[in-house]
């Protein structure tokens, strides 16, 4: 029995770890089931999610390519990935559990149609960073940009100006004849202009201005009737170059862009009269008659300011309409009465006196259009009204000078080119409309943002 008993007991001893064994073998498979199954399950999530992020991507682009389309500014395709290679980047990105990348790597290209629209992100953007170039151009010369800290602005232009008026000096007899000299006076003068203007963006509402000119003039003056006779022609050229008057102005973005409302800036400023002023210069005589009146003279060099302190204030708006940007303007300008050692255009006296400008109105409006992201067309009409000035002679009553009012209108021709990112060239043609506004200008600016 005890042999009996002793045997079971090993046996029993032997069986028991094989039946562990066999359970523990049995429970391991059990789990690597269990592992298969939970792996099966996240690569089929891991390929819905890439589908998905594949999917929203191709969605986003083609609401994007469909504004660009409407819009009219889309640019040209960009090549991307084949289809296969960009459902990789995808994959790949999602098994390391990050976001898909940025179009146009991973972005499959979408359907074109074969009319030019932007047929990827990337072309939406481009679009749309066109357009915002194309209205922030607008803006620079309407008012200010004010997302800008500090920009930098060298511009130069040339304007021409030619007036000719007949003098009579006599009587008519009989209705018809008229009896005494006739002279034919004309005045061509052409001005070049260089002016320096810093603008700082103070805050997004806020941005001052800094403008300051140098002028340098050139005037012809001819007179028929020299000597009293009607075929004699008189002529002086002068010349005059030097600062011209210095303008400080702030502009304050009122409102923003929004829905049917214009962005809309205020400005307002003061010239100083850091120009030579047209008063108290020396004179030349050309020609005196047998009483030793003066028939012709001009002054010895030619002006480079106004003389008088002026203040203005204005409103400009901008509004987007694609493809079109639309804007106005419209201001006052006060100026204020001044003393000066001799206001009398006699050679041979000398008067002191007050002198106060006219005041004056300016409004305009126009149409800009963008062709591509760097070059724009713009069209414009501008227009100044100017009130008569006034004289008054020391201890004398104030006179108003007869013809000292104007009203110069110009049609303006413009052409913007994006140089940089930071620089823009800008070209403006104005052509005179009215007879108090020079026959032409052409303008030059090339305005450096940083």
């Amino acid at each position: 029995m005890k042999r009996l008993a002793m045997a079971a007991l090993v046996g029993l001893a032997v069986v028991s770890p094989a039946v562990a064994a066999q359970e523990a073998t049995g429970g391991s498979s059990e789990n690597e089931e269990d592992i298969r199954a939970l792996a099966a399950q996240l690569e089929a999530l891991k390929a819905s999610y890439a589908q998905e992020v594949r999917r929203l991507r191709e969605l986003d682009m083609q609401v994007q390519a469909i504004q660009a389309r409407v819009s009219g500014r889309a640019a040209q395709a960009l090549p991307a990935p084949p289809p296969q290679v960009a459902a990789q980047q995808v994959q790949a990105a999602a098994e390391q559990g990050g976001d898909a990348p940025a179009a146009p790597a991973a972005a499959a290209q979408a359907p074109r149609g074969g009319d030019g629209y932007a047929s990827t992100a990337a072309e939406a953007q481009q679009a749309k960073e066109a357009a915002r170039r194309s209205v922030d151009d607008v803006k620079q010369q309407q008012s200010a940009l004010f997302n800008r800290r500090l920009t930098l602005e060298n511009s130069i232009s040339y304007a021409r100006y030619d007036r000719k008026q007949l003098t009579l000096n006599g009587f008519l007899a009989l209705d018809a004849i008229f009896l005494g000299n006739i002279a034919i006076e004309n005045v061509e003068s052409d001005s070049l202009t260089y002016n320096f203007a810093a603008r700082w963006g103070v805050n997004p509402r806020l941005t001052l201005n800094l403008d300051v000119p140098y002028i340098a003039r050139k005037t012809i003056y001819q007179k028929g009737g020299a000597g009293g006779s009607a075929a004699a022609i008189a002529q002086e050229e002068t010349h005059g170059t030097g600062i011209g008057d210095a303008t400080f102005s702030a502009n304050y973005k009122l409102f923003g862009e929004r829905g049917w409302r214009p962005e809309t800036v205020l400005t307002g400023g003061i010239t100083a009269p850091t120009g030579r002023e047209p008063y108290g210069l020396d004179w030349k005589v050309i020609e005196r008659d047998d009483d030793d009146f003066i028939r012709f003279a001009v002054p010895a060099q030619q002006p480079t300011g106004n003389g008088v302190y002026q203040a203005n204030v204005g409103l400009s708006a901008v509004k987007t309409a694609d493809p079109a940007i639309l804007f106005a303007n419209l201001g006052y300008i006060r100026s204020f009465k001044r003393s000066f050692d001799d206001i009398d255009s006699n050679p041979d006296t000398v008067n002191p006196g007050e002198v106060k400008l006219g005041d004056a109105y300016y409004f305009g409006a126009g149409v800009a259009f963008a062709f591509n992201e760097r070059t724009s067309l713009s069209i414009s009409f501008s227009d100044r009204l100017s009130g008569r000035a006034s004289t008054r002679y020391k201890d004398g009553r104030w006179i108003k000078v007869i013809g000292s009012d104007a009203n110069a209108g110009t049609l303006n021709l413009g052409v913007t080119y994006a140089l940089t990112s930071k620089a823009t060239f800008v070209s403006m043609l104005g052509v005179g409309l009215t007879p108090d506004a020079p026959d032409f200008s052409l303008s030059f600016k090339v305005p450096y943002m940083l």
